[in-house]
């Protein structure tokens, strides 16, 4: 997993808490002061300059205004993926695609049959979107022990579904439309486009042609929030590049030489410019929609008096059983149905990154719907209708949660090699370490056959990699893992990083390659010239060699190899670790990289079980 997907998913699942508190105070303020609630949402709001006024009601700007910035967050996360997740490589989204799709055609058709010709008929797109925040936070819930390649999974399809379901509500469910404000917004994002191609970085400069793609949109009489969508998918995404860091840390060696108010914002902003836009704009925007946003719209929209009438009246009610049969129905035969005929079609050459019962249970989780949902049944009913269209997009949520965790606790039942294939699958992992591991070349710790190889980037001054150095050596305990350590000097802030990677290969040229490497992470803060000959005569080393190697920096050209293989790698800090060739992200305590390990063996014993190893070079 990329880390920029791991850490949505732990915002989305952390808001799935706020969102839910959100939804049962509407539900409790509309009963308990039904005219109130109305009344609140159904105020004025307006903007005057002059002779030109904007004015909707608070519930309308909620809908159509601020979750503008949601939608935002799904298109930054759909550009993420493409540019730095799975979905890279590009096969591997033809998956996704058509059970996404295939999860929005078939709930629909299953609507439309049970409204068949009525007036519900019109609401169609109520049954068809995933909210991703509810979804991904029950499933936190209801699906304990549920492995990261099932979220991924979940959320690629999701990320599919919310894209649809925009163009849907810009083309379907948009009236009234206005060719001139449409031209001009299509104008205005060619602007957009312009200044990016132009390199321009600015946040400030983009804010205006954004604001003002939205009111064209708003006039036009398309929905506005594809404003944000649309914006949120040009921002490219891509891992800080290591010259880009050296050059900022030289702008902070300049401040920290002159400390004046001129270089602090010089500094400031060359380091927030190694950050991709995309980064930039998710951590600008991100918390804001979904511990705000989409609560805001729930507690907005989600409130409906609820009486024993109502109850009887919407539970007979073709909207709201086409709802529930659309998502509770609809949606987990559309996801496992596509999954298994397009992995039986492609010959297995194309299967979900997920085992069975990880994609069944993230087409149940998927008949959750809220947020757009509700967006479409404001836009497709008004009155009793829209109440029990509210009402079903509720009660089919809590049967999906329902659903999700019958699929896992069933699953948790099965014995411990298939409990691990239907979570995992055996789809290949996409490897990220470029070139893979040569024990001919790398410097290799551990049994040679192991099942899990893990490398590590590291810089022999760096504090960090001193941190993590007892975590590996308690790694090392484990008679399944060999370790490879390559070369990645930051010289920018650690100045004596080199010399000593070079010492350390100097060293290995007499066969003492790994005594010295723990030597020096062992005394990082003494590695000039004479502490590095200390060490080596403390070996047993040749001394006059061993100098002579460092006066004339005979390794440098491997050193340089190691930096070589870490561009290649997108790999620009230390310490960074790729586990059978995929990179990790977050944490590298020994809970977190014993728990790693842990997956990546699984997944290495299906893989060997289901296909003959490769001959030739040991991959990483």
């Amino acid at each position: 997993m990329t880390a920029p997907l791991r850490a949505f998913m732990r915002t989305e699942s952390g808001s799935a808490g706020v969102l839910v508190a959100a939804i049962a105070a509407a539900l409790i303020w509309a009963n308990v002061d039904p005219a109130g609630y109305g009344r609140v949402w159904g105020t004025e709001l307006a903007l005057r300059v002059g002779g030109w006024e904007l004015a909707y009601d608070l519930r309308t700007w909620v809908n159509s205004g601020l979750m503008t910035l949601f939608f935002l967050v799904v298109g930054l996360e759909a550009r993420r993926e493409f540019d730095l997740g799975d979905l890279r490589d590009r096969r591997r989204f033809v998956l996704p695609l058509a059970a996404g799709l295939a999860g929005m055609v078939i709930p629909v058709v299953i609507y439309l049959a049970v409204n068949r010709g009525g007036p519900g008929a019109q609401g169609w797109g109520v049954a068809m979107s995933t909210d991703t925040a509810l979804a991904l936070g029950l499933l936190a819930l209801v699906g304990r022990g549920v492995p990261e390649q099932a979220r991924a999974f979940l959320l690629t399809v999701f990320v599919v579904d919310d894209l649809a379901a925009l163009v849907i509500i810009a083309v379907a469910y948009s009236e009234h439309i206005v060719l001139m404000p449409l031209l001009l917004a299509v104008t205005v994002f060619g602007l957009l486009l312009g200044l990016r191609a132009l390199r321009v970085r600015r946040g400030i400069v983009y804010a205006p042609f954004c604001v003002l793609l939205w009111y064209l949109m708003l006039r036009s009489g398309v929905d506005p929030v594809v404003s944000g969508l649309a914006i949120g998918l040009t921002a490219t995404a891509y891992t800080p590049a290591r010259g880009a860091l050296e050059a900022a840390s030289g702008l902070f060696k300049l401040f920290r030489e002159q400390p004046t108010a001129e270089l602090a914002r010089s500094a400031s902003l060359g380091l927030t410019q190694t950050l991709s836009p995309n980064e930039r704009l998710q951590r600008m925007y991100h918390p804001w929609s979904s511990f705000l946003i989409v609560p805001l719209f729930g507690l907005a929209n989600a409130g409906i008096p609820i009486d024993g009438p109502f109850l009887v009246r919407a539970f007979t009610s073709p909207i709201t059983l086409g709802i529930l049969a659309g998502y509770v129905l609809g949606k987990p035969i559309a996801v496992a149905g596509t999954a298994w005929l397009v992995t039986r079609l492609s010959g297995r050459r194309v299967r979900p990154g997920a085992g069975w019962a990880a994609v069944l249970g993230s087409g149940t989780i998927a008949g959750i719907g809220f947020t757009v949902s509700l967006l479409i049944a404001s836009l497709a009913f008004t009155g009793d209708d829209l109440a029990e269209a509210k009402l079903g997009v509720l009660a089919a949520a809590v049967l999906a949660s329902l659903g999700t965790w019958v699929v896992y606790r069933v699953t948790a039942l099965l014995p411990k090699p298939r409990r691990a294939r239907a979570l995992l699958g055996d789809a290949d992992v996409l490897v990220d370490l470029i070139p893979p591991v040569d024990v001919t070349v790398d410097h290799v710790r551990g049994a040679a056959g192991a099942s899990v190889t893990v490398v590590e980037y590291g810089d022999f001054q760096c504090p960090y990699c001193g941190q993590a150095e007892p975590v590996v050596r308690e790694l090392l305990a484990d008679a399944d893992l060999r370790y490879v350590w390559r070369h990645l000097p930051l010289t920018d802030v650690h100045p004596q990083a080199q010399l000593a990677a070079e010492a350390s290969e100097a060293a290995a040229a007499q066969g003492a390659f790994w005594p010295m490497h723990d030597l020096l992470l062992d005394h990082q803060d003494e590695l000039k010239p004479m502490d590095l000959v200390r060490y080596a005569e403390r070996l047993g080393l040749d001394r006059q060699r061993f100098h002579e190697d460092l006066m004339d920096h005979v390794h440098a050209a491997r050193i340089a190899q190691d930096l070589e293989s870490a561009d290649l790698s997108g790999v620009s800090g230390t310490p960074t670790f790729f586990i059978n060739g995929r990179r990790h992200y977050g944490a590298y305590d020994i809970a977190t990289l014993t728990e790693a390990v842990k997956v990546a063996r699984i997944r290495a014993v299906i893989g060997t079980s289901t296909a003959s190893p490769p001959g030739g070079r040991s991959a990483g």
